[in-house]
This record gives C-alpha cells, sequence and structure tokens, in this order.
C-alpha cells in the first residue's frame, strides 16, 4: 500500500511538470508573435512622405547582424530615399520586404556613385512585397543627348546586385530608372521571378535587367518595357536561363555587346524560351564589337519564342557598332559556336526577318536553325534570310526561305 504522502508528492509534481509545460508553450507562443526578427522602418522614425534614408539604414543594420532569418519592412506609402548601399555579410539570411513605393532624388547631382540601391555580398537574400521603387528617370532624360556614352554612363543604375549568392528577387517594380533598372555583378543562384519594369520606349539606355560575371541567374515569368535591351547578357555569364518573359517596348533580348574591353571572360550556356517580343527593335540577338579583343560565346540557345511586329526578329550581329566608336572595318575576334534557333514565329517591321552576319576572322560554328515563320508585309518585298561568314544547319520548315551563304 502506498501512504497518503506518496499520492501527495507525485500529484504536487505532475501540477509543477504541467504548470512547467503551459508556461514554456506560452513563451513560445508569445515569441512567436512578437517576431523579433522584423524591422519596421517605422520603428526608427520613418513615416510616409518623408525621407527614410536614415531609417531604412538602421533597420538593414539592424537586421544584418540577427542570427537566423530577418527582415526589413518598408510599410504602405509614398517614401523619398537617397543612395544607399546594404553591406553583408549578414548573419542569417534576410528578406528586404518594399511593400510601399520608394522614389529616388531627381537631379544626377545627388549619385557620388554609379547607383541608387545597392545589395552588396549577400549570401541567402530576399527581395520581396509588391512595391516599387521609382527611379524618377524622366527628371534627366531628354536633358542631354544620349549619344555621348559619358552622359549615359554617368547616370545612376537603380538596383544594383553585386556578389549576391543564393537570392530570389519577386513581385517588386522597377519604374522609370535613370540608367539600367537592374545590374547584377559577381552573383550565383539568383533567382528573378515575377518581377515588372517599366520604362518609355524613348528612355536613353535604361536596360532592362544587365548580367556580367554571374551564374546560376534565372529570369522567370518578368515583364519588361522599357527603353533599350530587356535583358542584357554580359561577358562571364554562365547558365544563364530566361524563360517566360514578355518584352516590348525594347531592344529584345541580347547577349553582348562582347569584345570591347580587354580580359572580358566567356559566355557560357544560355537558354532563353517561351518568351515574347512586341514592337522592339530587336527580338533575339547576339551582338559583338568589330575590331574587339579575343573571346568566346558559346552553347546559346533560343527557342519557342513569338515576334509580334519586331524590326529584326533573329539577329547574330558581328559589326555591331553604335554611336561610330570603332572601326567597322575590322573584323570581330569574338568566336561564336554551339547556337541553337528553334520554332520561332510571329512577324516582322522590316524585311530582314532573320540576319546571321558572322565575323569574317572567326565564323560562326555549329548554328542550327529550325522551324522558323516569321511574315513581312511590307512593299519592299518578301521577308529575307541572311547569312555571312556562317553556314547554318537547317531543319524543319521555314519562312522565308533559308540563307544562301555569303
Amino acid at each position: 500500500m502506498f501512504s497518503n504522502q506518496y499520492y501527495n508528492n507525485n500529484i504536487m509534481g505532475l501540477k509543477i511538470n504541467m504548470g512547467s509545460t503551459i508556461a514554456l508553450l506560452l513563451l513560445l507562443a508569445y515569441a512567436a508573435n512578437a517576431q523579433p526578427g522584423v524591422f519596421d522602418i517605422r520603428k526608427y522614425g520613418g513615416k510616409s512622405n518623408g525621407d527614410i534614408t536614415q531609417a531604412v539604414i538602421k533597420a538593414w543594420q539592424g537586421a544584418c547582424q540577427t542570427a537566423g532569418r530577418s527582415k526589413v519592412v518598408i510599410p504602405k506609402g509614398i517614401y523619398r530615399m537617397g543612395a544607399v548601399t546594404f553591406s553583408g555579410p549578414c548573419k542569417g539570411r534576410i528578406e528586404f520586404q518594399i511593400q510601399g513605393t520608394v522614389q529616388a532624388p531627381g537631379g544626377r547631382g545627388y549619385f557620388k556613385s554609379g547607383s541608387w540601391v545597392t545589395f552588396l555580398r549577400i549570401d541567402g537574400f530576399t527581395l520581396s512585397g509588391g512595391g516599387t521603387f521609382d527611379g524618377k528617370g524622366k527628371s534627366v532624360w531628354g536633358t542631354k543627348s544620349c549619344s555621348g556614352i559619358k552622359y549615359c554612363g554617368d547616370l545612376p543604375i537603380s538596383l544594383r546586385f553585386d556578389f549576391i549568392s543564393n537570392g530570389l528577387i519577386q513581385g517588386i517594380t522597377s519604374l522609370d530608372s535613370k540608367q539600367f533598372h537592374i545590374n547584377l555583378l559577381g552573383c550565383k543562384n539568383v533567382t528573378f521571378q515575377r518581377v515588372n519594369i517599366i520604362a518609355p520606349g524613348n528612355s536613353p539606355n535604361t536596360d532592362g535587367i544587365h548580367l556580367g560575371r554571374s551564374s546560376g541567374i534565372r529570369i522567370l515569368d518578368t515583364k519588361i518595357a522599357t527603353g533599350d535591351d530587356c535583358v542584357s547578357i554580359g561577358d562571364g555569364s554562365r547558365d544563364i536561363l530566361v524563360q517566360r518573359v514578355t518584352c516590348g517596348p525594347g531592344h529584345g533580348i541580347s547577349i553582348g555587346s562582347l569584345g570591347k574591353y580587354t580580359n572580358e571572360e566567356p559566355v557560357v550556356g544560355v537558354k532563353v524560351l517561351d518568351c515574347t517580343m512586341t514592337n522592339t527593335q530587336n527580338g533575339v540577338r547576339i551582338k559583338t564589337w568589330p575590331n574587339s579583343f579575343a573571346g568566346t560565346a558559346s552553347d546559346l540557345h533560343f527557342e519557342n519564342l513569338v515576334m509580334n511586329n519586331v524590326d529584326y526578329p533573329v539577329l547574330i550581329d558581328q559589326s555591331y557598332c553604335p554611336w561610330r566608336q570603332c572601326k567597322a572595318q575590322i573584323p570581330s575576334k569574338i568566336k561564336i559556336s554551339d547556337v541553337s534557333f528553334k520554332n520561332i514565329k510571329g512577324t516582322a517591321n522590316t524585311k530582314g526577318a532573320v540576319k546571321l552576319i558572322c565575323s569574317k576572322a572567326v565564323p560562326c560554328k555549329n548554328v542550327k536553325v529550325t522551324d522558323i515563320d516569321i511574315r513581312y508585309q511590307g512593299k519592299d518585298g518578301p521577308a529575307t534570310f541572311q547569312c555571312t561568314n556562317v553556314n547554318p544547319t537547317l531543319g524543319g520548315k521555314h519562312n522565308p526561305p533559308p540563307c544562301t551563304v555569303k
């Protein structure tokens, strides 16, 4: 037989254990609701219709020094923000959530560097929230001619991503950038998804997404309307996928330009799939400078594309020379190889539906063209399929008729 004291002691222990468990559960619930990893700019003095530069810098510093997951939040509203750099490395994965609209300073004199917003050296980064970065480009467009390269390059890029690894940029809008909307350098394994990029068709040098020296980049389900290349892929780019992108207005999706500078790195492994170009200057394009430094571009594939009223739907241009900055009579030294164009359909605004203009010094190698159907209704004759310094392998049906090699 057990004594009454035994029962009393065990019942008391059970009550203590149950009480401790309940207290622990309540503590965990409180901790979850308190969200200590959320850094809202309002906690640092950020207010709608005000300048949030210092508030967002303080919020970032707090989030970056937090172990585990953290989040910087710009809530709904309209804000002004000067040039800022959000630097890592951070102690944990970090999300920058922009729910409102952030506006850049208007004049170019506000920018000491070449960018407005820079994310630098971060591993495990997300930019999201459905908000807008308004670059206020209309305040500077047209003040000088963009034929001066120094002027175009002097304007700030809206969003720079430098040396970002394992990143996701989704559901944001870049509006009216002064120069490029988005620029990537030295990035690895970064995905852009459901991004909107908006600027007028006559806005100068406003590339949508430009990338260089980066690998494992995915640009998916994105809408780009701008005044220059919707996507431009520079030297050192490897393992790049552009898929389900709509482009227009703009200059199309381009690899290059390549060869202007010494020590450029090879471009290897680019896929452009399931995209639509509407009222663009070019469709898909590979462009290299004449009189170039040596280099290579290979394993480049363009497939399942729709062209709506595009000036030059399919283009290899190894004589790319804007603003007469080069010696066009000296051929390019960029070697292009292992390229395919497949299942490309639609309408052209000029008769030059397919133009494969390769270098005399290093002719294109292993170029395959399959199932092209591009119509042109102009008075100057039917659409043409031109080949220079390339002997493509042809497959499927072709409209216009395939080229005669020159």
